[in-house]
């Protein structure tokens, strides 16, 4: 992932470094287990843990000879430790390191995301809490359509990120894994209690049946995750995008001291972060896609595979951390302008109340036909600066049904907000709720 994008403890866990010594924390481990099972002098594990000692300059250095990067990196552990060095990946395939150390790291990176996720969700729960009754238009087809507040909007997104987040973890412990099982999975030399002893020592499972790689279902599994998470983002994106356009001018998202919005036109306050977030969210959907052409390898294994995600995996998790830290910069340094909103639930003169007075007549005796018929023709033949509820109080058949009294406290607005509450605590954790 390019620089821009990338945050330094999640750039760690994808370092050509941290993937190595994964790799040597997995030849130390079956080393260990080898030698508990008698089946290498436990001299030979001791050395091996303590002297096994990686360059990456000098994998490179080998691998320009033998074309095969693990083995380069076996042999480079190899000399470091001396006459035990034949002990190194002793009944090993060369899945058997990379598909457990990518776990491993893939088990890395769920943690430093997960530090990113919490500020998020915390972010969240604030508006919802600042908010929860802050009214504003609700809107479909992007039309006004009844008032809502920012407090509940915002807990329809946080319902949706705490969706995504368990089909994260679900998707993440499906992916902590790991497999030493031999040439094409069979356990022919180790013994599958080897295998759960290694996977025991590096806080994974040991894989159901390898086929010499774990299955990459699982890892397409995850991806998906990814970027539904990724999805998520997006639609927060969006929705805050729209409602920074100059006629909506709800929300701004923080603009510092000497930042500036345009080159040309120096009044200008774009939603960059948003704009730029609804982009990432496209590579994270085109990395699921990648994951899912993964499952279909060639009978028990082949590399196809493997290329692809010497690429997807980095930039997923690295491109999902920097989207999940900024979207949380957004909301921490959002502009909330509860003025505005007022104004733009006045811009259509109470006719956003308009299915209310409906159910108020059809729970009058009004046949739901005829009831609809008189309040549509009341909104749709306003003119001048009459207002919807002076339109509804000259219509002589409502007038006949529905008090003025009663009328105008449905046009209060109350109405719609007596039960807010009730809604966005469906998502608030106890403790917490508004």
């Amino acid at each position: 992932m390019i620089e821009r994008y990338s945050l330094p403890e999640m750039s760690e866990v994808w370092s050509e470094t941290n993937k190595w010594e994964a790799l040597r924390k997995i030849e130390v481990a079956v080393a260990q287990a080898q030698a508990e099972e008698g089946l290498i002098p436990k001299a030979a594990a001791k050395n091996i843990s303590k002297d096994s000692k990686f360059s990456i300059k000098r994998i490179k250095k080998i691998e320009e000879k033998t074309k095969h990067d693990v083995i380069a990196f076996v042999s480079n552990l190899a000399e470091n430790v001396g006459e035990d060095g034949k002990y190194i990946h002793y009944g090993l395939t060369s899945s058997d390191v990379i598909d457990t150390g990518l776990s491993l790291q893939i088990a890395d990176s769920r943690c430093v995301l997960n530090d990113k996720l919490d500020v998020l969700e915390s972010a969240i729960k604030k508006l919802i809490k600042e908010h929860s009754l802050t009214p504003c238009v609700g809107r479909t087809h992007g039309i006004h359509a009844e008032p809502t507040t920012f407090g509940f909007k915002m807990a329809g997104f946080l319902a949706e990120f705490k969706r995504n987040r368990e089909r994260l973890n679900l998707a993440f412990e499906d992916c902590r894994v790991g497999q030493v099982s031999g040439a094409v999975g069979t356990h022919s030399f180790l013994q599958p209690k080897i295998e759960k002893s290694v996977c025991d020592k590096l806080g994974l499972k040991p894989e159901t049946i390898a086929t010499q790689v774990i299955p990459r279902d699982r890892h397409a599994y995850l991806m998906q995750a990814v970027a539904l998470m990724g999805a998520f983002i997006e639609r927060l994106s969006v929705e805050l995008r729209h409602l920074q356009r100059t006629e909506v001018s709800e929300v701004i998202e923080g603009f510092s001291k000497g930042q500036k919005g345009s080159s040309a036109m120096p009044h200008k306050k774009n939603p960059i972060s948003a704009e730029n977030l609804t982009g990432v969210a496209r590579l994270l959907r085109a990395y699921s896609s990648s994951a899912i052409e993964n499952v279909a390898l060639w009978h028990e294994r082949d590399i196809s595979h493997s290329s692809v995600e010497r690429v997807i995996f980095p930039d997923a998790f690295i491109l999902l951390h920097y989207a999940v830290n900024r979207m949380a910069r957004i909301l921490s340094n959002l502009y909330v302008d509860e003025e505005r909103m007022q104004q733009n639930l006045d811009l259509l003169k109470g006719q956003i109340f308009s299915s209310h007075l409906l159910l108020d007549l059809v729970d009058a005796g009004v046949k739901r036909e005829d009831a609809y018929k008189w309040v549509q023709g009341c909104a749709h033949s306003l003119s001048g600066e009459q207002t919807y509820l002076e339109s509804v109080l000259a219509h002589p058949e409502i007038s006949k049904r529905l008090s003025e009294k009663s009328l105008k406290e449905l046009f209060s607005g109350k109405r719609h907000f007596k039960n807010i509450k009730k809604g966005i605590n469906k998502v608030m954790p106890k403790g917490e709720k508004v």
